[in-house]
């Protein structure tokens, strides 16, 4: 798998890589949710909810090309969050990973977040993700489809995926780009952030 395939709108990178398997510091682990963001108002697919809206800046730098670099955030400033570019180099989208269903690394993962939390809570929601693959800010930029990197996803094949808005998002809230493995209990639940327009008033 190479970095062209999702050299391609926001959506269909994310359904892309839904499905896919992500690996990092001995646990493996099935995308089993994502969200597609986009970028600034000039580009191909203007996204106010997304990080790049505003063009370029030092955090969000990852997010403008090339694709298949990891971009991590801290969400509230504790909670890293991972998402991978995509879209041809130079304009802004990615995905954000949201959930994933732990397949090899169990009691590693398990280390990381804690023996009492639940084997489908383990990476349900993109900070506990990152926590049980113990995906860090120094992980941000790096190609996940070099065999080298700390953090590689192979794409795979989703099957049956359910599709609705994205979760926390005041801008764009009604936008139907968070896309999910139909049934997965892996899968984080959905909560309109207090923000938004009242539902069916957004984009």
């Amino acid at each position: 798998m190479t970095a062209e395939l999702l050299t391609t709108d926001p959506v269909r990178a994310a359904r892309r890589l839904l499905g896919g398997v992500i690996n990092c510091r001995g646990v493996s682990a099935l995308i089993v949710e994502v969200e597609a963001y986009g970028g600034p108002p000039d580009g191909p697919w203007p996204d106010a909810a997304a990080h790049s809206y505003r063009g370029p800046t030092v955090r969000n730098t990852v997010m403008f090309g090339p694709p298949g670099r990891l971009y991590t955030y801290r969400s509230h400033g504790i909670h890293v969050c991972a998402n991978v570019s995509c879209g041809p180099d130079g304009a802004a989208a990615a995905v954000l990973l949201r959930a994933a269903a732990i397949e090899s690394g169990f009691e590693a993962a398990q280390t990381r977040r804690g023996t009492s939390v639940r084997a489908f809570d383990l990476a349900r929601g993109p900070g506990n993700l990152c926590s049980a693959l113990a995906i860090g800010m120094d992980d941000n930029g790096v190609d996940v489809f070099d065999a080298g990197s700390p953090v590689t996803v192979h794409l795979g094949h989703p099957g049956p995926d359910s599709c609705g808005p994205r979760v926390g998002v005041s801008q764009a809230a009604d936008r139907p780009w968070r896309f999910w493995l139909t049934g997965r209990p892996e899968v984080s639940a959905y909560r309109r952030s207090p923000r938004a327009p009242q539902p069916g008033a957004s984009d």
